[in-house]
């Protein structure tokens, strides 16, 4: 999917939440993707009392050097029910989640939940995914138009994937593999605006 395809499903998305009004809408930046050269941004508009729904996307499509890449993108549409008012305080959350990647080359010689991320340093795995999950957050009020949110999120996910024995030019060695994933599906400290 090329960029324009992917703002073009993103603004859809938001546009079908609902109105946009004072302290009713938000926008923020997932800090722990910035650190990991992942561009993303996420817009959460309030639909009912103690209710509010978000859009997030994040998008991947740097090189490394050595033929390193970690080529992504990811959308991720949640709900929330907030325990007092929304944009403070606790919140329980669920969400879905869907998108491409393009990862290979990378020395990440550690398992976990079954996945071995070692397979990465020889082989690449081109391939797309989708899931559900449900998340608990915090979010904490700084001032009248900024906060900062922690949120961590565990589900499921099912990848088909491609893998080929190196990052750049390798040779095909499985195809439509399969593979079902259990574990954290959202990880989120969150920097945002409140409009």
């Amino acid at each position: 999917m090329n960029l324009k395809a992917f703002i073009s499903l993103f603004a859809i998305g938001y546009l079908s939440f609902g109105k946009v009004g004072a302290q009713e809408t938000v926008i923020k930046t997932n800090l722990l993707y910035d650190v990991t050269a992942n561009a993303n941004i996420a817009v959460e508009t309030r639909i009912a009392p103690l209710w509010t729904a978000e859009l997030s996307g994040n998008l991947n499509l740097w090189k490394f050097s050595g033929g390193k890449q970690w080529r992504n993108y990811v959308l991720q549409p949640e709900i929330r029910r907030w325990f007092c008012r929304p944009f403070a305080g606790h919140f329980f959350g669920a969400h879905l989640l869907g998108g491409q990647y393009n990862i290979g080359h990378i020395n990440m010689d550690f398992k976990m939940l079954g996945t071995d991320f070692g397979k990465l340093k020889n082989s690449r795995y081109q391939g797309w995914f989708v899931g559900a999950g449900i998340a608990y957050g915090y979010d904490w009020v700084l001032n009248r138009r900024w906060n900062m949110e922690a949120e961590i999120g565990f589900g499921w996910t099912y990848t088909r994937y491609d893998r080929f024995n190196c990052a750049g030019c390798g040779q095909k060695v499985e195809s439509g593999k399969k593979h079902n994933y259990i574990g954290p599906t959202k990880a989120a400290v969150n920097l945002i605006y409140v409009f």
